[in-house]
């Protein structure tokens, strides 16, 4: 495919490389850069002299890091549209069931951990699962309601955990485990899949 002119300064085109399509923009950069935009589209920015077989070379060594991002990116929007699709009374519902479920499990668990706590929030939010405060407010986020239950679980402990270790100390950790010896399982989960609930 033929160049176009961009702003008198540079050039792009699209083009295809290992199964992966990219526009490839060159412009007076000093180095080659991927860009993965909103709607998963590649974008190559290179210098204005840098050889397309270079260019091919770095899209082929890169294509593990944006085909699992473009999967990220595919599953956000896939969440996003699934909430936004969503009326206000199916979201109460989803909130109404979180604080059911997170009640009682923090209740459960709290009797196990012998730990009291005091009030019980239910969050959307973008980046944390769960919080505690020093005076024992808990907040959770009810994306969690979308977790496997364990998953749900761990998440209790680890905040009431925190009403014997304010910190993520060796201690800290050690108290999780004594009521869920597979919590790095569990975490682990959050950490790989969790970001497919946060939208």
């Amino acid at each position: 495919m033929a160049e176009r002119r961009k702003n008198g300064s540079g050039t792009e085109k699209w083009l295809e490389e290992s199964g992966i399509s990219f526009k490839l923009i060159r412009s007076r950069r000093k180095s080659l850069a991927i860009q993965l935009q909103k709607d998963g589209t590649v974008l190559a920015r290179a210098p204005l002299r840098m050889s397309e077989a270079s260019i091919r070379a770095f899209i082929r060594e890169k294509k593990p890091w944006i085909t699992l991002h473009q999967e990220k990116q595919r599953m956000r929007s896939e969440e996003e549209r699934l909430f936004s699709g969503m009326t206000e009374e199916e979201l109460q519902a989803y909130r109404m069931q979180a604080a059911d479920r997170f009640a009682e499990r923090t209740a459960f668990f709290a009797g196990i951990i012998g730990v009291n706590y005091g009030r019980i929030t239910i969050r959307d939010q973008k980046t944390r699962w769960g919080s505690c405060s020093r005076a024992g407010n808990l907040n959770y986020n009810f994306r969690l309601i979308l977790a496997p239950p364990e998953v749900l679980d761990y998440v209790v402990v680890h905040e009431l955990c925190h009403r014997k270790q304010m910190n993520h100390s060796v201690l800290f950790w050690k108290e999780v485990e004594k009521v869920l010896p597979d919590y790095q399982e569990r975490k682990r989960w959050l950490r790989t899949e969790g970001w497919r609930l946060m939208g």
